[in-house]
């Protein structure tokens, strides 16, 4: 019988994580201070961060251990199950074999507790009482939120205004937690306060919910720290078990990947799934071709430029090299909330920008078509941010049908979309609309790029 789940048990749960610092093919470019445009201090950094996530951003050692709490917790839902697409690949008629790996089996739904939980463990061990978040679509917030309730945490998330009208549901789980949940851009902080003079009506991004959770945490005088759900070397790091697992799964399968695919908004589960890919390509000559998915509404890869640029709209965070569309970039206000950051990683910019990673933009009505065929097919509504890496899935198998060539794809499914029925719902009354970034918007955003001497 033909195989259509690939299980692991728990004594196959990666005991690290990989840290791809180890292996870049190109070297790493500064953090800069956002005052002084000159590269941060440890002291800068553990304002808002412990020191143990700090040397774990810096380190080059290519094996992070995973510590035994964190490995406890994990169990409650990884190893995550291996999926082969095969009632898709039969509704497509593809010669194609796709396969994805289901992170939508986590408590909260999606990829984000492999992280969430990691800083949990790791802010507690350095003694941190509280901390500040922000969230988008809401899965960070859920995620976070669950990980302070299991280390008795304290947590406020800032949660951008749309999404939190738009997904109530997923912000009633973060307060089902103990988390204190604000519409972003809120009254509690200056900068909230200065956008909503500005803009009483403004939507959020999650710029400026970034900085009104790093605000609260600069100014508790050390008793808040900062959590951030993408972007950082640390966190990307964190959810690299997921590729570490599918490696083993792919083995199982007896097959290798043509081509590994993962949604990209700042970048954390797409690199969870693909960096140990990476590994293999880069230490073994194993070839992969990699894609990121991004909405063609916030294409920061696609059409963003590769630069100095700040993590925040109030320009509070450090600066780091990224494709970026502008720290004062507002998203318009798509489904795929957690892909509406104006930026991408720092690792993951530097690997496009080198030619190992594709980036793809897809409009959103192409992203839910896709997540409804999918659906149908295999049994799971995905999370509209996921839709966009099945939309390449599903067209690089129909370019196999096209061909006829027989190649394996293998796509990261990084949360259910079960919290998102007011986006289906949208899609399937037909009123959806697509949204092109101007790309005169993206030019003027250019001109507020900081002036870095580099």
């Amino acid at each position: 019988m033909d195989e259509t789940k690939i299980l692991l048990s728990e004594k196959d749960m990666p005991k690290a994580w990989y840290n791809i610092n180890a292996d870049m093919p190109v070297p790493p470019q500064p953090v800069l201070h956002p005052g002084t445009m000159e590269p941060v201090t440890p002291d800068f950094l553990a304002v808002l961060f412990p020191m143990n996530l700090i040397l774990q951003e810096v380190s080059t050692e290519r094996w992070i251990e995973i510590p035994e709490p964190v490995r406890d917790i994990y169990r409650l839902w990884r190893p995550t199950p291996m999926y082969r697409a095969r009632r898709l690949e039969k509704a497509l008629d593809t010669p194609a074999h796709i396969y994805y790996k289901y992170e939508g089996a986590s408590p909260v739904g999606s990829h984000k507790p492999n992280t969430a939980v990691a800083q949990a463990f790791f802010n507690k061990e350095a003694g941190t009482k509280a901390l500040t978040t922000e969230t988008g679509a809401g899965q960070w917030g859920s995620a976070l939120s669950m990980a302070c309730n299991f280390f008795d945490i304290d947590l406020e998330v800032y949660m951008v205004k749309v999404s939190y009208f738009q997904k109530p549901y997923r912000r009633i789980i973060m307060e089902n937690f103990g988390a204190h949940v604000f519409a972003s851009p809120t009254d509690h902080t200056n900068y909230g306060r200065s956008v909503l003079a500005q803009n009483p009506e403004s939507p959020g991004s999650l710029g400026i919910a970034i900085s009104e959770a790093v605000e609260v945490a600069a100014t508790s005088n050390g008793t808040k720290k900062y959590s951030l759900g993408s972007v950082l070397g640390h966190v990307l790091m964190h959810q690299t078990i997921i590729g570490l697992e599918s490696l083993q799964q792919m083995e199982i399968a007896g097959e290798y990947p043509d081509m590994v695919i993962g949604c990209a908004g700042g970048g954390s589960n797409f690199a969870g799934f693909t960096y140990p890919f990476l590994w293999k390509k880069f230490t073994e000559g194993k070839n992969v071709r990699v894609i990121a998915a991004e909405p063609a509404s916030c294409p920061s890869i696609t059409r963003g430029r590769y630069a100095f640029d700040y993590g925040d709209t109030a320009a509070m965070a450090p600066i780091v090299k990224m494709h970026t569309l502008g720290h004062t970039f507002v998203p318009p206000g798509i489904h795929a909330g957690g892909l509406r950051y104006h930026g991408m990683a720092p690792s993951v910019s530097a690997l496009v920008d080198h030619g190992d990673i594709e980036g793809r933009a897809i409009p959103q009505t192409a992203a839910f078509e896709a997540a409804v065929q999918f659906a149908r097919a295999e049994g799971i509504i995905p999370a509209p941010e996921t839709a966009h890496a099945i939309r390449v899935a599903i067209d690089e198998a129909l370019k196999c049908k096209a061909s006829g060539e027989k190649k394996v794809i293998a796509f990261n499914l990084s949360g259910h979309g079960h919290f998102d029925m007011m986006a289906y719902e949208a899609y399937l009354h037909g009123k959806l609309e697509d949204y092109e970034y101007p790309q005169a918007a993206i030019e003027e955003a250019m001109t507020h790029l900081p002036q870095v001497a580099m």
